[in-house]
């Protein structure tokens, strides 16, 4: 199972990890930890370090609820903190975490690498063909509504018929356009209760049906500090608990904010498939 990435083939057959960088205020975990240059580089260079194959850039909180910005500030926001990571890492991947099309155009002008979507198009109806021009991988997540209104939309009749229902259109829709290299997110934590997301993950295998790459974000989600009756910031144990069950079940990327802890889990775990 490949992508071509900027011209390198990925090979997902062994399950890698992507880094999260959240440059943003609000962020329901690190907002406001890397609000300078400094501490970007330092991240960047730990993540991949740690063994990082990705870094997943995003300047737009779309936790339950969070404030809305303009597209222009989502640009100024991205913009320079693209430039600062590829001029000090000019080989490094770049996944850019955002549903609007202006921004996924600037933002692979600069050299992102690929496009990650927690609409999959629905909020932006030229987003597929922004990623269809630049033929970059597309992650494509499931939601309903936006972060403001997603916590409003929770009732499904079949949540996994739904959710599957869902990609197929997506896939439908990007294979129309001419997008050759498509990943897919059922979104834990949009448009989902503690309970439903549960359900995804005991049925997550189910999703393989697609033959596309499972891309799986639960890193410190409320699903897991909920459960424990906990905080994001003592999620870590839940979280590796967590990945490992997706790795067995098929996922072959781990979206993660402890890159370290997320590769020594895919190792392992690994060696028993």
């Amino acid at each position: 199972m490949l992508i071509n990435c900027r011209g390198k083939l990925i090979d997902l057959t062994t399950p890698k990890v992507m880094g999260i960088l959240n440059v943003t205020p609000d962020s329901f975990y690190d907002g406001g930890y890397y609000a300078n240059e400094k501490a970007i580089i330092n991240q960047v260079s730990k993540m991949i370090a740690d063994g990082a194959t990705f870094i997943d850039v995003g300047v737009y909180s779309s936790k339950p609820n969070a404030a809305l910005i303009s597209e222009q500030e989502e640009l100024d926001r991205l913009l320079p903190v693209l430039d600062l990571i590829l001029g000090h890492f000019p080989d490094v991947l770049l996944s850019i975490d955002t549903f609007r099309s202006a921004v996924a155009r600037q933002a692979l002008e600069k050299g992102a690498a690929m496009i990650n979507d927690i609409s999959a198009g629905l909020l932006d109806d030229k987003m597929m063909e922004v990623v269809a021009q630049y033929q970059v991988p597309y992650i494509m997540m499931h939601m309903r509504g936006t972060p403001q209104t997603m916590t409003t939309l929770t009732q499904y009749d079949d949540l996994m018929k739904d959710v599957l229902f869902y990609f197929s259109e997506r896939i439908l829709e990007a294979r129309k356009l001419g997008i050759n290299d498509l990943l897919i997110d059922p979104g834990f934590g949009f448009a989902k209760t503690v309970e439903q997301n549960f359900e995804l993950l005991k049925h997550l295998a189910i999703f393989n049906s697609f033959e596309l790459p499972l891309l799986i974000g639960i890193s410190r989600k409320s699903m897991i500090y909920k459960t424990l009756q906990t905080t994001p910031e003592n999620a870590l144990n839940g979280t590796t608990a967590l990945n490992a069950i997706a790795v067995q079940k098929g996922a072959k990327i781990l979206r993660v904010h402890d890159v370290k802890e997320a590769v020594e889990c895919v190792k392992l775990v690994t060696l028993l498939q």
